[in-house]
């Protein structure tokens, strides 16, 4: 199946002022469409252009480092535009997740804590995940292009760490970036369709 650069689910301005149209144009149409045309030729290169993309990611993972990369980051990055929205964020959470955070993760401050701390503490580039293993939410954060897909887990919320995500519009404030994701930007809808869909 091939790897195809998704639309933007809101206007290049949506985000604003928490995240610059400048920011979203270089990071969906260069960064992301890279992500996708490289991922299509090395795909076809190993012969698994015919697999789903979640397939693709967990066959190629610790196996061929080239199309992991560009095949974790399309997966990342289809999820991560509809992880945000305009006004999103704050405590006002789905009932279903609100609990299992309140379960799992001991609450919602402690989940915002445990997240952007996961984030921050991220060496280099990569993510900071909400993912659900073993039927509970646990905070996690990988370097590079790696998901929690390649460690038997299925993530539900994420958050870009490389520095083409902030960069432009925060400098080197990783942290203020962060809290910026989780008070203004998360799509608690879609982290609720992504937990239903992994618990289910």
């Amino acid at each position: 199946m091939a790897f195809e650069l998704p639309d933007l689910p809101y206007d290049y301005e949506a985000l604003q002022p928490y995240m610059s149209r400048e920011t979203l144009e270089y990071h969906h149409d260069k960064h992301h469409k890279a992500y996708v045309d490289n991922g299509n030729k090395l795909a076809a290169e190993a012969g698994m252009d015919n697999l789903s993309l979640e397939e693709v990611v967990k066959q190629s993972f610790g196996k061929n480092q080239g199309l992991f990369n560009n095949a974790g980051q399309h997966y990342n990055h289809i999820h991560f535009w509809k992880w945000m929205k305009k006004g999103g964020g704050g405590k006002s959470l789905p009932g279903a997740l609100e609990k299992a955070i309140q379960s799992d993760l001991g609450g919602y401050d402690k989940f915002k804590a445990d997240f952007t701390n996961a984030g921050a503490t991220q060496f280099g580039s990569g993510w900071a995940w909400l993912a659900v293993k073993n039927g509970k939410i646990e905070v996690m954060k990988t370097p590079n292009g790696e998901n929690p897909l390649v460690h038997g887990a299925t993530p539900i919320l994420g958050v870009d760490v490389w520095e083409h995500s902030y960069y432009i519009d925060y400098r080197n404030a990783r942290p203020k970036y962060l809290e910026a994701f989780v008070d203004n930007l998360i799509n608690w809808d879609y982290v609720l369709e992504c937990y239903e869909k992994a618990t289910g």
